[in-house]
């Protein structure tokens, strides 16, 4: 983020548009005879709280922005606990960016018409559950209050990019996809924020968003945590 002030909202933009290169260290979703399972997730930015003046009235940087993620409930048969993005399954006939603001509002209650898209993402594959997955990047022009709906989702919050940034928040995690931990070791990113750590999935693809949108800065790759 050197090199003076950058607008957060136009990066995202060239990333959505593809004026900027991505791609998920997760790789491409195969071409298939089979359609497989569609979901969207949507990677939600904003002002953050406390900022200054109001978004309309001012270029915000990388510093004065945070992103929406949850919890994911405890009683959930997949991912119980884990740090998600909010999205969800496509229903038939939506689009992937459709999808992510409706699975959005019905799982942190936040209102769509402040919700502003800018683009959808390469489809993301996950291996271990058969589906494809659409990363939707938008803008919270008009922030609403959060409230979780209690059964997919714990809790709903705000985390500032600043401290997703921070080295001393990135590690290395190292985790197992098999059930009973008797399968090969895995290594991905992770976030420690808030008191809570981002993996797998969403850290795969928050590091591949923030790294094309050149906000990030070095941190050491061998800080280990284990899962």
């Amino acid at each position: 983020m050197s090199g003076g002030r950058r607008d957060a909202r136009a990066d995202l933009l060239d990333v959505a548009q593809g004026r900027r290169a991505w791609s998920s260290p997760l790789g491409r979703a195969a071409v298939t005879a089979s359609p497989p399972r569609r979901s969207a997730v949507l990677l939600l930015f904003g002002l953050a709280d406390g900022a200054g003046s109001p978004a309309a009235a001012r270029v915000p940087a990388p510093d004065d922005v945070d992103l929406l993620l949850t919890r994911r409930s405890d009683a959930l048969r997949h991912h119980p606990g884990q740090i998600a993005f909010p999205g969800g399954g496509l229903d038939p006939g939506e689009s992937p960016a459709q999808a992510a603001v409706r699975e959005a509002v019905e799982e942190t209650g936040l209102e769509p018409g402040g919700v502003e898209v800018l683009g959808a993402l390469a489809d993301v594959p996950v291996v271990v559950s058969g589906n494809v997955v659409t990363p939707v990047l938008g803008w919270w022009r008009a922030p609403s209050p959060l409230v979780p709906d209690g059964v997919e989702t714990a809790e709903a919050f705000r985390v500032p990019v600043r401290d997703l940034l921070d080295p001393a928040a990135r590690v290395t995690v190292a985790f197992r996809h098999t059930r009973g931990g008797t399968g090969a070791v895995h290594r991905g990113p992770g976030f420690q924020v808030e008191h809570r750590l981002v993996w797998g999935f969403t850290a795969f693809v928050l590091d591949a968003v923030l790294d094309s949108l050149a906000w990030t800065v070095p941190w050491d790759r061998s800080r280990e945590v284990e899962l």
